[in-house]
């Protein structure tokens, strides 16, 4: 469980982002690879990301590259995913490139202890190995994301109409207590499913949250929390429909419109020809059943 806290400053700096992230994208991407959990979401999406890659150079640079760096487990290197992002892949894959050597190191080796990562990755505190990763990712994302960014932005933009909406008739309270079912909002403390337990404090900095559209049901965070809070969540989630009822047709003695002829429903029913013989306008008195011998509805 992901414990969030807010402040009063925190509500107010609380903002949804304005557009995809692409490396969240993307790192969630090698994620829908590395499972079938959810699979059938992205049923198109994962056909044609399998004849993009499998049996191409590509595909090799993503299983040997890609996949130990970035592996559906409980710990992510935060600076393959930096907020520079947020202004787009070139931004985002600078940052990259000038991450501090040292910081590198220090994520590696938390990466090492928790799910294991490659020899050669220790080369990524040299500034031409992080170029060399920047071009891969690249590669990656141009093939595998960006023939989607059409679907993923209107699916984005549907998103933000729906909470700005959300903000507008119920608060910040009723865009945090909608936002997943993965989540649940108990001010000041959001509670977030997660694969690990600990707290996150804001300390007036705020949150970032950003819908995304490959992340399937659990909400990932940054694993460092000295660094921009942020939040990515589903962005498929969407909410159970109301039962369909079919509209009541008209009745066809309604058609010739107002003004025209009354409509059957608005005057009273003459009962059936049969009744009136027998018992004038009423209907005929309906056998009565004792209360105890009743068959039950």
């Amino acid at each position: 469980m992901l414990r969030i806290h807010f402040t009063p400053q925190d509500l107010a700096r609380l903002h949804l982002a304005s557009g995809p992230d692409p490396l969240w994208e993307l790192v969630c991407t090698l994620h829908r690879l590395q499972t079938t959990q959810g699979r059938w979401a992205y049923a198109d999406w994962h056909r044609g990301a399998r004849a993009t890659l499998v049996g191409t150079p590509l595909g090799a640079a993503v299983r040997r590259l890609l996949v130990p760096l970035l592996p559906r487990a409980r710990y992510l290197p935060d600076f393959l995913t930096p907020a520079e992002s947020a202004d787009g892949l070139d931004r985002g894959l600078a940052a990259v490139v000038d991450t501090p050597p040292d910081r590198v190191a220090h994520e590696l080796s938390l990466l090492r202890g928790s799910s294991g990562a490659p020899a050669w990755a220790a080369r990524l505190v040299e500034r031409p190995a992080r170029e060399e990763l920047a071009k891969v990712l690249r590669a990656y994302y141009d093939a595998v994301v960006a023939p989607h960014h059409d679907r993923i932005h209107a699916e984005l933009t549907g998103e933000r109409a729906l909470r700005a909406h959300e903000v507008l008739a119920t608060g910040v309270d009723g865009l945090l207590s909608g936002l997943s079912p993965a989540m649940r909002w108990c001010p000041p403390v959001l509670h977030v499913d997660y694969v690990e337990d600990r707290d996150l404090h804001l300390d007036g900095r705020g949150l970032r949250l950003v819908p995304t559209y490959f992340c399937w049901q659990s909400p990932v965070s940054m694993a460092d929390p000295q660094l921009r809070p942020v939040l990515i969540y589903p962005l498929r989630y969407k909410r159970q429909p109301a039962p369909y009822a079919p509209p009541t047709p008209p009745s066809p003695r309604c058609w010739a419109g107002p003004g025209r002829r009354r409509c059957a429903a608005s005057r009273p029913a003459r009962p059936p020809r049969s009744w009136r013989a027998a018992w004038g306008s009423r209907p005929p008195p309906r056998p009565t059943t004792p209360r105890s011998c009743a068959t039950p509805a």
